[in-house]
């Protein structure tokens, strides 16, 4: 049985970051949905600002902002026929190794596996990451993280979904739930229904979703597998402030 993803957002205080993908109910389209969260100041004082083939984070008021560190990055990147979204800088490194083509078909593993988890102790916050293939609709979900905790122990999980079926998705986040330290994701992605054709409609259940008082930013893009197009939809609760 699949998920209700709006459901199940709706009943999480804090999954932190998260991702989605999965293809629509007619199997034409391929959509992705990425999300941050935020319980302090300087999480919460960002915006998804759109550039060339994706977004990057930035502060929506500079003058507040006092660590940029593992906040301020490129969640959503395009390279010819991939997209890649992370939550972190995680997506450059990506990037570049599918660019070099060093070992075809293992760009994305051979990338994480340069990287950990990040170092915002006592969290330990996974990283996580997906990559699309743009022509076919498959996808990889990935999580870097801590052994329960353990700083010196890092995790490393890909699930790979190469023939994905219509109208079912993948969902992954940062946490399981909020706590102190917040727990983090466990298992392997939930597999969730995807029920929306409409990039703009599937955006705002979403955000409605989201809670309230943590929500920060959406992003969501809705590929057509038959000519690699894609339209995106961001959502920001905050307004950028001039410096």
């Amino acid at each position: 049985m699949k998920e209700n993803l709006y459901e199940y957002l709706a009943g999480n205080e804090y999954p932190g970051r998260g991702i989605c993908i999965g293809k629509t109910p007619g199997g034409n389209k391929t959509m992705i949905a990425y999300f941050i969260m935020g319980r302090s100041v300087n999480s919460r004082n960002r915006v998804f600002d759109p550039i060339e083939g994706g977004i990057r984070t930035m502060a929506a008021d500079p003058s507040k902002m006092t660590d940029p560190h593992l906040i301020i990055y490129n969640p959503v990147l395009t390279l010819e026929n991939t997209t890649i979204v992370t939550n972190g800088d995680q997506t450059d490194t990506i990037r570049n190794f599918i660019a070099r083509n060093d070992f075809p078909g293992f760009g994305f593993e051979a990338a994480l596996a340069t990287r950990t988890f990040e170092d915002d102790k006592p969290n330990w916050t996974p990283r996580i990451s997906g990559v699309v293939d743009m022509r076919l609709g498959g996808y990889k979900l990935s999580i870097l993280k801590s052994d329960d905790g353990d700083e010196k122990s890092v995790q490393r999980f890909t699930f790979d979904y190469p023939q994905p079926l219509a109208g079912v998705g993948h969902f992954i986040s940062t946490y399981k739930c909020n706590g102190t330290p917040i727990p983090s994701f466990a298992g392997e992605p939930l597999s969730v229904a995807m029920d929306e054709e409409d990039p703009d409609l599937y955006a705002a259940k979403l955000w409605k979703a989201l809670n309230g008082d943590n929500k920060v930013s959406l992003f969501v893009r809705a590929i057509d597998l038959a000519t690699q197009g894609y339209k995106d939809v961001i959502i920001n609760k905050y307004k950028t402030v001039e410096e």
